[in-house]
């Protein structure tokens, strides 16, 4: 399936269990006190404080933690998930990154 049913499907559950959670936040990049939009999305962002990537890829590679931590940066936030659906047992998709300032 696509990320967008796995994203669509996840909101759901977590929704059920009453946890906030927002889809699809713009990320601006400031740089000299501008802000640019450079079109980063954040896929889900889980009680205003963790980011969730989805991927639904072979395997995780290194861009796709690059991906969270530029994230977990750009919006001042410590922890980050990234979830790879592509995999027979979920808990093998699952890899937790922590930005440590």
């Amino acid at each position: 399936m696509l990320e967008s049913a796995y994203e669509a499907c996840l909101i759901s559950e977590l929704e059920e269990q009453n946890i906030n959670v927002q889809s699809q936040i713009e990320l601006p990049v400031v740089y000299k006190d501008r802000t640019i939009d450079v079109g980063y999305r954040i896929d889900l962002l889980v009680e205003s404080s963790i980011i969730v990537e989805l991927k639904a890829v072979e395997k995780i590679r290194p861009i796709h933690v690059a991906q969270v931590i530029s994230y977990l940066k750009l919006s001042r936030l410590s922890l980050g998930l990234l979830l790879n659906f592509n995999v027979p047992h979920l808990k093998d998709g699952i890899r937790r990154i922590v930005n440590r300032f």
